[in-house]
């Protein structure tokens, strides 16, 4: 008999779980598909969040082709198998799972075919697309992100499946359990269900469900609280500097062993909540975790606490992560910003526009404009005083000022 998690696998939309914001009945691809258009998409999310089903599902429900392909194992040759089908049906769909692992050079042969659209693609990843795929993908495609799995979602999901295959009825307790214990992944909990459903009714309790399908692997409390919110519960503790619950909940979070989660967490922090009140401390974070990586379990608990010590004990500036998101929150309201044509240094017959090299002056600096028009005098970094090399900047630029 094929597994559960297989049988049960969403044939409509309604069978989707936590994804209504796409597949509901206002969803962005439910309206795209009500009014029988098709476009190129990238679904990203955690994994077992529905990503494939809501592919297969796109595809059945136009009447063209529809081929998959797996970026991590598949070869470029078959690619070009489905390349030549395109070329005969005028336009099929193509499944890419794992689509952040395509080669360049197989992303360039994808291209002309999307552009065209002979092939309509639906990537699948775990990865952020905007950091993880090649822009020229990226720019042909609509990106989707799906949420996490919930563990509401799961509990209703374990119901309707119960009732669906008619098994025995499960406690909520226990429902409760299976959410917690699956860390909210469908496939996880599903086969957990299809364990315990070999139970008979009177040992249907939750010291027999706990033998029968084991525990977490890291530690959970009575509220069921979520990797992600220890994750959380690290990082916060690191940013109001306090080393002891920082280390507590690095501690906890060595439990899943999943140190390149906690890597890119803490080499996320060291720049975004550290920053320039203590350059140093990036480099050295990146160090640390990467021997982290390399040496592996259970080594890698010395480095990554060396990491999580620095930065908890380092002075605090979020300064440059204000900046460039005050950066990019002007360049989403306005358009057509014109480079000063001195900064472009072109050869002009009027020698109005010249840049002017900053090292021919005394200091290394002069005072002309590089801002377009539109954002003369817009200031979006604004040095804190928290750690001496930034009150050095804010020194510095107070200097440059006065000479202007």
């Amino acid at each position: 008999m094929k597994p559960l998690a297989y049988r049960i696998r969403p044939k409509v939309f309604e069978d989707i779980v936590g994804q209504d914001h796409l597949v509901g009945p206002t969803g962005v691809i439910r309206k795209m598909m009500d009014a029988n258009q098709l476009c190129s998409m990238i679904l990203y999310g955690p994994a077992g969040c529905g990503k494939t089903s809501i592919a297969e599902i796109i595809a059945s429900h136009y009447a063209l082709n529809s081929y998959s392909y797996n970026a991590s194992c598949d070869t470029k040759a078959k690619l070009k198998e489905i390349a030549e089908a395109a070329k005969l049906y005028q336009n099929v769909i193509l499944i890419i799972d794992e689509i952040h692992r395509m080669k360049k050079d197989v992303q360039d042969f994808l291209l002309p075919f999307v552009e065209s659209g002979a092939l309509t693609i639906v990537g699948l990843t775990t990865e952020n697309p905007y950091r993880a795929i090649n822009p020229a993908i990226r720019s042909r495609t609509h990106i989707y992100r799906l949420n996490e799995i919930t563990k509401d979602d799961i509990i209703l999901l374990l119901k309707k499946t119960i009732e669906k295959e008619n098994m025995l009825p499960i406690t909520e307790d226990i429902l409760n359990y299976i959410a917690i214990v699956s860390s909210c992944e469908i496939r996880s909990s599903l086969n957990m269900l299809e364990i315990i459903n070999m139970l008979e009714q009177d040992e249907r309790d939750l010291e027999h469900v706990k033998a029968l399908v084991g525990k977490k692997s890291f530690a959970i409390d009575g509220e069921g609280e979520s990797y992600y919110d220890i994750a959380s519960a690290m990082i916060k503790s690191i940013r109001g500097s306090d080393p002891n619950a920082a280390l507590h909940y690095l501690a906890r979070l060595l439990q899943s062993e999943d140190i390149e989660f906690i890597a890119r967490r803490l080499m996320i922090l060291a720049y975004e909540d550290v920053g320039l009140a203590n350059p140093g401390v990036g480099p050295r974070v990146y160090a640390a975790c990467h021997t982290a990586l390399e040496v592996g379990l259970p080594e890698a608990r010395i480095p990554l606490s060396y990491a999580v010590l620095d930065l908890a004990t380092s002075p605090k500036s979020n300064s440059s992560y204000l900046a460039i998101d005050a950066a990019l929150a002007d360049l989403e309201q306005m358009t057509s910003m014109q480079i000063p044509p001195h900064i472009l240094n072109k050869e002009l017959k009027s020698g109005k526009f010249k840049y002017q090299y900053p090292h021919d002056f005394e200091g290394g600096y002069v005072k002309q404009q590089y801002l377009p028009e539109e954002l003369m005098e817009k200031i979006y970094y604004e040095p804190k005083t928290t750690g001496s090399y930034e009150r050095g900047i804010k020194e510095y630029l107070k200097q440059l000022k006065e000479k202007s």
